[in-house]
């Protein structure tokens, strides 16, 4: 039984839906009082935590959406508000650790686990910036300081700390625009649209276009998909 905290693109189609079903096991133990798993240590840190179950539930749920799957089981606990889990089973470095082992032989998820602290920040970098522009520029250039592998776990835990805070939204709208930049020669309509579009509608264009034309570097951002969790 296992939550995992990192982006859910990181995980493959088998463990995207593995930890959805978990999720709502462990969701019904806490809700119903059950005693199977109850002492399980993935369950006693969630519990108390309904809102944070909730919101993962939505992240993967965005990430499931993403992969072709509608999701029609929404989690309704919501015990402290915008609060997670302090404790980790394993930190994040780990947990892209533990997947690239057994990941080995098997199938990839949607974002490659990375090699460096650089391929990881590349990655989460639209996510960081629909929160803080002065965050994205202190962790751009902190990261930029960092040398090979050895440093990834202190970026990886200073990304998944920072991405448990919803977008701004008054920053969503910019970070889509800059994320446009690399699909809009893909759209079949004239540019000028975007600026009518509502965010959402926005980031879903952005989405399509991204991953029907393979364009790597949005296609493998972790803000495709969990800006749609927040929404």
């Amino acid at each position: 039984m296992r939550i995992w905290d990192i982006d859910p693109g990181y995980l493959n189609r088998q463990s995207l839906l593995g930890e959805h079903r978990e999720l709502h096991g462990i969701v019904s133990i806490i809700a119903n009082n059950k005693k199977g798993y109850s002492r399980h240590p993935e369950t006693l840190r969630w519990v108390g935590y309904g809102w944070a179950l909730k919101q993962r539930h939505k992240l993967l749920a965005a990430e499931m959406q993403l992969r072709g799957y509608t999701d029609h089981s929404p989690v309704l606990l919501r015990s402290k508000p915008t609060q997670w889990p302090a404790r980790y089973i394993d930190p994040p470095a780990t947990q892209l650790s533990i997947l690239a082992d057994k990941y080995r032989n098997l199938e990839p998820g949607r974002i490659p686990l990375p090699r460096n602290a650089q391929q990881l920040w590349a990655q989460h970098k639209y996510s960081v910036m629909a929160r803080s522009i002065a965050e994205y520029e202190r962790i751009g250039k902190w990261v930029a300081r960092k040398q090979g592998a050895k440093k990834i776990d202190e970026v990886a835990l200073e990304l998944n700390t920072l991405l448990r805070q919803p977008p701004n939204p008054k920053l969503i709208e910019n970070t889509l625009l800059h994320m446009w930049g690399y699909v809009s020669k893909y759209a079949l309509f004239n540019s000028k649209k975007i600026n009518a579009m509502s965010k959402n509608k926005l980031l879903t264009t952005v989405r399509q276009l991204a991953l029907s034309n393979n364009v790597s570097y949005i296609k493998e951002s972790t803000a495709i998909g969990e800006l749609g969790g927040w929404a």
